[in-house]
């Protein structure tokens, strides 16, 4: 019997998407033996300050390709906006599966939505994506760093340190949280992180055996959507120290790839969209990376 072992952070959401993965492999290979490797990563353990500050979000890929690296794991999975836009050499995306809700989500136990919110109400986010919109569309707002896994930020919002915080939809739909979600923030007023809703399934390069078992997840229409997405962050040397956003559809052939470079300190926000072929993402957020930065987005990422 084939054993196929997958490294995975250990909080709630990353077992949930590893289980999910576990899940889907054994239908897809009968037979097919999978095992969790919970690690804890840099990114988990530290959580007094932001993540910009401490190195970025791929102080949660580098333990996992460790354990790849020792042959402790044949692959690992991640949230794809958490993966850097170039991964370390030798490894691969085995596979990146079908998204989940893009969007953001609107929390709050006492408000309805973003306008709803009285003048000066405190919100809980440390993306700097995040606190760039909400201080463009509500620049009257106290915004306060907010760190941990879901169920510690939705404990921290309870306990009334917050009057709203901002999260994925897809990790609380996840881990069964849906009913917290207030409002959706979503395109084209609120775009969402690079690939966010998006699971990919990373291996080494060189293990065939691996990338052919995690191959039949693939969804070819996120990979094409992620790929325009990472492209654009990718042009723009986009990282958890500067504000990106990007979100890409697929309607038929044609991609259509909007795109955002915002200020975490003044809520200044820079835009821009085009179409393409489906067939020449990476072309297209090469294209819209180019749009930003004719319109001032670099000094914006340098002030990041």
């Amino acid at each position: 019997m084939t054993v196929l072992r997958i490294a995975t952070r250990k909080s709630p959401l990353a077992l949930w998407q590893t289980e999910h993965v576990a899940n889907r492999l054994r239908t897809a290979h009968p037979g097919l033996q999978v095992e969790l490797v919970p690690l804890s990563t840099r990114g988990d353990e530290i959580l007094d300050r932001s993540l910009a500050a401490i190195g970025g979000k791929g102080l949660f890929l580098k333990e996992l390709e460790l354990a790849m690296q020792r042959g402790d794991a044949d692959c690992a999975v991640h949230s794809l906006k958490d993966v850097p836009m170039q991964l370390e050499p030798g490894f691969a995306l085995a596979a990146v599966l079908a998204r989940a809700d893009h969007a953001d989500a609107f929390v709050s136990p006492r408000f309805a939505a973003l306008a709803a919110l009285p003048p000066g109400a405190c919100v809980g986010t440390s993306s700097l994506r995040r606190q760039a919109q909400l201080r463009a569309l509500r620049p009257d707002l106290q915004l306060r760093d907010l760190r941990g896994n879901v169920n510690t930020r939705l404990a921290k919002l309870d306990a009334g340190d917050y009057d709203a915080i901002v999260l994925a939809c897809a990790g609380l739909q996840r881990l069964g949280f849906a009913g917290r979600i207030r409002a959706r923030l979503d395109a084209p007023q609120w775009l969402p992180a690079p690939a966010q809703g998006a699971i990919a399934i990373e291996c080494r390069d060189d293990d065939a055996a691996t990338r052919v078992l995690c191959a039949a997840l693939d969804d070819a229409v996120t990979r094409t959507c992620v790929r325009a997405e990472r492209a654009m962050n990718l042009a723009l040397h986009g990282s958890c120290h500067v504000p990106v956003a990007a979100l890409a559809t697929l309607t038929g052939e044609q991609l259509q790839l909007q795109g955002l470079v915002g200020s975490a300190r003044d809520g200044q926000c820079i835009r821009a969209q085009a179409h393409a072929a489906a067939d020449a993402p990476e072309a297209l957020g090469n294209v819209v990376a180019e749009a930003l930065l004719a319109q001032g987005a670099r000094a914006l990422i340098d002030a990041g």
